[in-house]
């Protein structure tokens, strides 16, 4: 798991390697998860905040982009499984965006309803947080939750980030936490 930055204003590039957690597996995501991910990114439960949640094609169309992220840049939003398991329990990981003209990486985790409560969003995004730390160094991390999602709040707050802004994103009121 090695960076590959030449010039911070340049594409960025790292080579991401599966994760291990003492319960978990991230992994590049592979296109035979395309129906698992749609169908958490479709879930009516995973979506109580989101204004304007996707539909299957939509949620499609998000998947193939992660993909493009993964082959363009080499690390991107893994599928998250429990060790020994198959099922797609979720994502969890950074891809890079544009926040107030600033290059950071994007935080995102989502998991089926029935991995909620386990801790999992927290161990998953501990692994990605030491990852970036030690592969993309250069970039701050950033999260943004709706300030509506009280257990997503909580996770990013776990993760040690802290409040860097509020505004409207992406059609709600968000908390921007930085890291």
């Amino acid at each position: 798991m090695r960076a590959i930055l030449s010039d911070p204003r340049a594409s960025f590039a790292a080579v991401f390697t599966d994760i291990e957690t003492d319960r978990l597996l991230l992994r590049p995501p592979q296109e035979a998860d395309r129906q698992a991910m749609v169908d958490i990114h479709t879930d009516p439960r995973t979506n109580r905040f989101n204004p304007d949640p996707p539909d299957v094609p939509r949620a499609s169309a998000m998947f193939s982009e992660w993909l493009a992220h993964w082959a363009e840049h080499g690390f991107g939003y893994p599928a998250v499984t429990e060790r020994g398991g198959t099922e797609v329990i979720g994502m969890c990981g950074v891809r890079l965006r544009e926040f107030h003209g600033e290059k950071v990486l994007n935080l995102g985790y989502r998991f089926r309803p029935s991995a909620w409560g386990k801790g999992y969003a927290v161990e998953a995004g501990l692994a990605i947080l030491q990852w970036c730390a030690r592969d993309l160094p250069s970039l701050p991390v950033l999260a943004s939750v709706s300030v509506d999602n009280k257990p997503s709040l909580r996770v990013a707050e776990r993760l040690g980030f802290t409040e860097y802004t509020e505004e409207m994103y992406d059609g709600a009121m968000s908390r921007h936490y930085r890291r």
